[in-house]
């Protein structure tokens, strides 16, 4: 048997040989097309279909809430929920709060502030992965006025510390506290889709708690055998108990936290989030281009089959069965199959590895997505599936042939009937309709990505924007001497050669760092404890607005005088105003506060609305504060200790202003990091990464089917143009024109492009209704794109037809009745 199949081999590969130009074209499309399936592949099993990695994962849940009253659908966790569910529920092995903070790091070379994971003690248990040096935290470490701890994690352990097992127990600045290191996680941990450097502790006093605060997404392992469903039931039955044992808020009443609900989903599903309608759509897409790959490969290996019929007859008529011819036919097509499979492979992993450099944003789980086990088992697969689908019309063509009509071969009185045409025909129809599928689903995401950059996203010219967080910590300046500090980095910053203005705001534009709270306004009346819309609250400095370039439509900026008096004023955007007075000017003088008891404070300016949760996204009403306050959430002293440098500078992304910008705030502050580097633009494009990587992928799988759609139409005209040589030359013979000869090859290929064009509309107006949640300002059924194609293909396959039409018209009328 195995001496068979290397003989078979070993003649498959000669033939092949002897064919360079038609196995080098067929070898590279299997590539082109098997790669890309495997790389998109890839992802999908990576992100959706593999389980996390931890101990049964199935048990693990993400905690969160959500408030219909407040139309508020993802909700996090409250310390409040967090110790009644703990000690309360019937379905929770245990429950835990997480959240993610930048902190400082000093003492150890330059002062760096770092991605810190903060959590309550039972979160990395109920993950259940070990540290590799050291403890977890406990019940004490969670404990206000216990002594502060600290676990590194494995990368920030070798790259600052050099891999030092004695770490553990020493005592490390962080924030201006000396905590000390208890734990190394292991190299392969990974919490969820975060990449923090330190794991600290939360520390809740549970007697100063009361209602509120949703600020911490919730992790909860299930009891065996438990349910999502059960543990929704079970945090429902939860929810009254919390609001009986906490108090509200002042000015709040209790009702208020009774509509709160439960909205629990598997840890899976919290970390994927709406990322797989996205990829189950580019994996539709790619497996269209593979399809089509292999209509081409078949029409090839149609014809080049068709050249071996006299052989196949004759070795039929010395009795080698349907089987043995079918076998040998197949044979070839597996091993071209499995040779552009391995090329393919080739293809995957290096588009793999340019996936996770790019990094694009929105895409969960990217140091997992790779090369494993189950992608290879899916690649050998697909090759072995494309192979049998081109390979199966010319066996059922040719594996059978009969004998009388093969040997009697083509005589000069004999010309190809419509039947030998009609597969190549149907081929260039599919090929065509499925062309026509991802040509438009790529027009509609180009017309998408061209309305996003369209959209006036509250800043100008985001490449001269240069910014940068700066933390100041607790230990390191105290309260009162916040806001001094900050103007002083802004003045030094502001004298930087090159630097034009500078501002200062807790949530730059698309960052994803936003927080929402209700928002009172004194000429409206409330119900007793009735919680107004959540808007969307932002803390600035002077001259922020003019440095990102948004427009003070009505009124005045805030000033430093402002900030140092404490004055009581705000801003609000330009929707807020119109949604709460009608107007811009109307707003001006109006009185606004966060919370039911607490001070007015003025509106002394509207300014224009800013899309700070992406261009696709509606720009939120917003109330812009001080960065400083007196009486603001309770706080006699509400200060912003974290906040973002907006940079206007035509240096702006250069390493030499970065060192400028260094060398100033080192001279206020030689502990203060810069972190968060980078320009305006950056941010702006990485809001727009999953658009740009989806058009990218769309727009590959459009020109693949546009390419491979041109060249099978261009295969089938000139393949008929080769076999109807003859009667080409009769009908010139009997006075046709050449313009008359040449048209209707051209009108052939037209003819079959019209008939792919009517099966591919119906199929793109059904198909493309998937891609609705990822279009902008443009409708599934966009007629632009649809006509724009339709006229771009039909043009394509004219001009496909027309190459070998004129070879049709330039034969020569004596030589071809004379061939044969």
């Amino acid at each position: 048997m195995r001496t068979i199949f290397g003989s078979q081999l070993k003649h498959v590969l000669r033939r092949l040989r002897r064919a360079p130009m038609f196995t080098a074209i067929t070898l590279l499309t299997l590539a082109v097309g098997i790669g890309a399936n495997t790389a998109i592949f890839s992802v999908v099993e990576s992100v959706l279909l593999k389980p996390l990695p931890y101990p049964h994962p199935e048990q693990l849940v993400s905690i969160m809430h959500r408030a219909p009253e407040l139309h508020i659908a993802d909700l996090p966790s409250a310390p409040g929920n967090y110790f009644v569910y703990r000690e309360e529920s019937r379905t929770f092995q245990d429950v835990g709060l997480f959240n993610m903070y930048r902190m400082t790091v000093t003492g150890q070379g330059n002062p760096e502030q770092v991605g810190t994971l903060v959590v309550t003690d039972g979160v990395l248990p109920i993950l259940g992965v070990p540290p590799a040096l050291g403890r977890w935290f406990t019940r004490k470490d969670d404990t206000p006025g216990s002594p502060d701890t600290v676990m590194l994690m494995w990368g920030y352990w070798r790259r600052r510390f050099g891999g030092d097992p004695s770490v553990i127990g020493r005592r490390i600045m962080v924030d201006g506290k000396a905590r000390e290191v208890i734990g190394i996680m292991p190299e392969t941990f990974r919490f969820l889709d975060a990449q923090p450097a330190l794991i600290a502790p939360l520390q809740f006093d549970r007697a100063k708690l009361h209602l509120g605060n949703f600020s911490y997404p919730g992790i909860g392992r299930l009891k065996p055998g438990v349910s999502v469903a059960q543990a929704t039931a079970d945090v429902e039955r939860m929810v009254p108990i919390v609001v009986r044992s906490f108090p509200a808020p002042e000015g709040f009443a209790a009702s208020v936290f009774e509509g709160i609900r439960p909205n629990l989903k598997t840890l899976r599903q919290f970390v994927i989030g709406d990322v797989g309608s996205t990829l189950w759509v580019l994996m539709a897409t790619i497996g269209m281009v593979l399809l089509i790959a292999c209509a081409n490969i078949a029409n090839l290996l149609l014809a080049r089959t068709e050249g071996r019929q006299h052989e196949l007859a004759i070795r039929a008529a010395l009795g080698a069965g349907r089987g043995r011819l079918a076998a040998e036919l197949f044979a070839e097509s597996l091993t071209l199959a499995v040779i552009g499979g391995a090329l393919g492979l080739a293809l995957a992993r290096a588009a793999v590895d340019l996936l996770r450099a790019m990094a694009p944003a929105g895409l969960p789980r990217l140091p997992e997505i790779g090369i494993d086990v189950p992608v290879l088992v899916f690649a050998f697969g697909l090759s072995l599936l494309s192979g049998v689908l081109f390979g199966f019309l010319p066996v059922l063509k040719y594996a059978g042939t009969r004998l009388n009509q093969a040997l009697r071969g083509s005589g000069r009185t004999s010309s190809q009937s419509r039947e030998r045409h009609r597969a190549r025909n149907v081929l260039v129809v599919v090929q065509v309709a499925l062309a026509l599928v991802l040509l438009v689903g790529s027009g509609l995401m180009i017309r998408t990505s061209r309305a996003l950059l369209r959209v006036q996203p509250g800043f100008t010219r985001p490449a001269e924007l240069q910014t940068l967080q700066i933390s100041l910590p607790d230990a390191a300046v105290p309260d009162a001497q916040v806001a001094a500090v900050q103007e002083d980095l802004v003045r030094n910053v502001a004298a930087i050669p090159g630097v034009a203005s500078v501002g200062l705001v807790n949530d730059l534009p698309m960052s994803d760092n936003s927080s929402f709270d209700p928002v009172f306004a004194e000429d409206r009346r409330y119900a007793e404890g009735e919680i107004p819309p959540m808007r969307r609250f932002k803390y600035i400095s002077p001259d922020y607005f003019r440095t990102m370039g948004n427009p003070i439509l009505a009124g005045r900026d805030i000033t430093w005088k402002d900030i140092h008096d404490k004055t009581a004023v705000a801003l609000v955007s330009d929707n807020f105003a119109r949604e709460y007075w009608g107007g811009r000017a109307a707003a001006i003088g109006k009185r606004v506060r966060e919370g039911p008891r607490s001070a007015w404070r003025e509106v002394v300016g509207v300014v224009g609305d800013e899309r700070s949760d992406g261009a696709g996204n509606p720009a939120p009403t917003t109330v812009y504060w001080p960065m400083l306050m007196r009486n603001f959430y309770e706080n006699d002293l509400f200060v912003q200790r974290m906040l973002s440098f907006a940079i206007r500078s035509s240096r702006a992304g250069s390493a030499s202003l970065i060192k400028d910008i260094q060398g100033a705030v080192w001279s206020v502050n030689a502990d203060l990091p810069l972190d968060l580097v980078r320009t305006q633009d950056d941010i702006y494009r990485k809001s727009m990464a999953r658009t740009s990587f989806t058009l990218v992928m769309l727009a590959f799988a459009g020109g693949m089917a546009l390419l491979l759609g041109v060249v099978g139409i261009y295969g089938v005209i000139a393949y008929s143009v080769s076999q109807r040589t003859r009667e080409i030359g009769i009908r010139m013979a009997l006075g046709a024109r050449q313009e008359e000869v040449a048209r209707m090859f051209v009108r052939h290929g037209l003819v079959l492009t019209g008939i792919g064009l009517a099966c591919g509309l119906l199929a793109a107006g059904a198909l493309t209704r998937l891609m609705t949640s990822l279009l902008f300002e443009v409708s599934a059924l966009d007629p632009l794109t649809y006509v724009a194609v339709s006229v771009g293909l039909v043009g394509a396959a004219a001009l496909a037809s027309y190459l070998p039409s004129r070879r049709a018209a330039a034969v020569d009328p004596t030589e071809a009745l004379r061939a044969e």
